[in-house]
């Protein structure tokens, strides 16, 4: 039975590492919240205050971690995976990052006799605990081959999308189309109840058609129109994925204006909206 490592046990690393324990993995979890690794010990997972016995003892290492930086930071940084170097050791990030970030640690990783593929996630918390996520993979066949029972049990759908980086690349593109999708229907509903048309009448025709997106299959009847408000994904998480893509776009020098318009529209959502509210409650902008 492999043993797998767990740095991040968060709303998603937390789900992530009870999947594992239920698909008969040995888990091994961390998190640099002491009371993070209180509460999951008392879940029945093994936590360890430090990445060093997270390396020794994991064949496979998930990472989850909120942003680019900590990802480099618990990688190649003082203390970090690169420091407890073990030979076969397999990183699997499932963060949402930078793809460059991605490629340096893979370098890195893999001139210490380790490797790394990106596999970040959609599905929120109550994918993560059901073990129902998607995932987006950036990595060797070989990698993937040697990483699938494990992704298996924390995913029902994975796509291998290319080279390490490219999972990292598409999660970026998807939670761009996303954040654009909860503008746009936000301001179609409102056209629409201007209009004298109900809303929940309005998404049964819109997702019947061609206008249908996962944010109006999902979103709104799930956490907007209700006022639930709670899918477990902030406002400063989807902020920053926003941001990421504006600077794929910068850096590649991709024309890309309604995109630009929308990566705007977040930016300024701040001034109004808090860091730890609901990733939904952009619908709002301009309206609270």
């Amino acid at each position: 039975m492999k043993t797998i490592g767990v740095v991040g046990l968060g709303n998603m690393g937390r789900g992530m590492a009870l999947s594992l324990k239920r698909g008969g993995f040995d888990v091994i979890g961390t998190d640099a919240s002491a009371e993070t690794r209180a509460r999951l010990a008392g879940e029945g997972i093994e936590v360890a205050e430090g990445l060093g016995p997270i390396c020794a003892r994991s064949d496979i290492v998930l990472l989850s971690l909120p942003t680019a930086a900590i990802v480099e930071q618990v990688v190649a940084g003082p203390g970090g995976i690169l420091e407890h170097a073990k030979a076969g050791l397999l990183v699997v990030d499932t963060s949402t990052s930078h793809p460059d970030t991605t490629r340096k640690l893979a370098a890195g990783l893999e001139a210490a006799g380790m490797s790394m593929m990106d596999a970040p996630v959609s599905g929120g918390p109550k994918g993560a605990i059901t073990g129902q996520m998607t995932m987006v993979i950036g990595g060797s066949e070989e990698d993937l081959a040697r990483a699938l029972p494990a992704l298996e049990a924390i995913s029902a759908k994975r796509v291998h999308i290319g080279s390490v980086g490219a999972g990292h690349i598409t999660k970026i593109a998807n939670n761009l189309l996303c954040a654009a999708h909860l503008i746009t229907a936000a301001e179609t509903v409102r056209l629409a109840e201007a209009a004298g048309v109900d809303a929940e009448r309005l998404l049964e025709g819109i997702n019947a058609g061609s206008g249908r997106s996962g944010v109006t299959q999902v979103n709104f009847p799930t956490w907007v129109l209700n006022d639930g408000f709670d899918s477990g994904f902030t406002m400063k998480l989807m902020r920053k994925d926003v941001r990421l893509a504006m600077e794929l776009i910068a850096q590649t020098g991709t024309d890309a204006p309604l995109s630009g318009e929308a990566g705007r529209l977040w930016a300024s959502s701040a001034e109004t909206i808090a860091d730890d509210e609901d990733f939904n409650r952009i619908v709002q902008l301009g309206q609270r």
